[in-house]
């Protein structure tokens, strides 16, 4: 009777030991299967958004965050699509006729500048030195006005990854049109030491000097920008300002032609200044 009891016994631990064995291999392919999931959700979100079909982009990320509510990424670029449908309702579409019904059609959509912050403050409650989602949080806050909370985001993005060149473009910005006009010339200039040809970059730069009233280092910013990129609208019409100042006639009409040209306003009353000279 005893070796029959051993037997049975021996006989249910390996039935136990095959169970364990099974669910550990039905684990791991029900593990494997959630990660595949999980990435075909992402890739249909990612391929929507990149088709402009943001309702769709916001369901398929919702549905990788049913799966896995820490996914930083996820939470990110839930945002960045909230933060496309929002600007949708604020600058429509050109081709728009009744512009009355559809923002009425978009009104449901109107909290979702909150949505978008939301996304990007769980975004950093996963991961607090995700550089991306600090810099996306700053660009929300600046456009909502909050220009502080912006600047925050900003320097704590360049604690993280000092190198973002976005960052330091944004980041003078805001410290220009807050005065703070030496603190937004050392942000430009670490913007094109980081890249060398960037436009942007020299036009700022040379936004700055002439609200410094430093009349000749401004223009030849504004022409490092239209050297590295001809189109530069902007750089053109400061430039036409510029030489205006300066009495020199013949280029400010030129520049400000080529700014007409590129389809920037220009302040008609400019124009009429100009007309002597053409």
């Amino acid at each position: 009777m005893k070796t029959i009891t051993k037997y049975y016994l021996v006989l249910t631990m390996i039935v136990l030991l095959i169970a364990c064995a099974g669910a550990s291999k039905t684990e791991k392919k029900d593990n494997k299967d959630k990660n595949v999931t999980i990435e075909e959700h992402f890739q249909l979100a990612s391929n929507a958004a990149e088709k402009g079909n943001l309702d769709e982009a916001v369901r398929q990320y919702k549905r990788v965050l049913e799966l896995d509510p820490k996914n930083a990424k996820a939470h990110l670029n839930l945002g960045i699509v909230y933060g496309r449908q929002w600007n949708l309702i604020v600058e429509p579409p050109k081709d728009i006729v009744d512009l009355t019904a559809y923002r009425l059609e978009q009104l449901p959509k109107t909290s979702m500048w909150k949505k978008e912050i939301s996304e990007y403050k769980e975004t950093l409650r996963i991961d607090p030195n995700f550089a991306e989602a600090h810099f996306n949080l700053g660009v929300a806050y600046q456009e909502k006005g909050n220009l502080k909370e912006a600047i925050a985001e900003y320097q704590q993005t360049l604690q993280i990854y000092p190198n973002y060149l976005e960052a330091h473009n944004n980041l003078g910005i805001l410290y220009f049109r807050k005065g703070m006009l030496d603190q937004a010339l050392v942000e430009y200039q670490k913007a094109i030491e980081i890249k060398p040809d960037y436009a942007k970059g020299y036009y700022n730069i040379g936004s700055v000097y002439r609200e410094k009233k430093k009349t000749d280092e401004a223009i030849t910013s504004f022409q490092k920008a239209l050297e590295i990129n001809p189109s530069f609208p902007e750089a053109h019409y400061s430039l036409a300002a510029m030489y205006y100042e300066k009495q020199e006639f013949k280029l400010a009409v030129e520049h400000c032609d080529q700014a007409v040209k590129l389809g920037i306003p220009v302040d008609p009353k400019f124009l009429d200044r100009l007309k002597p000279y053409r």
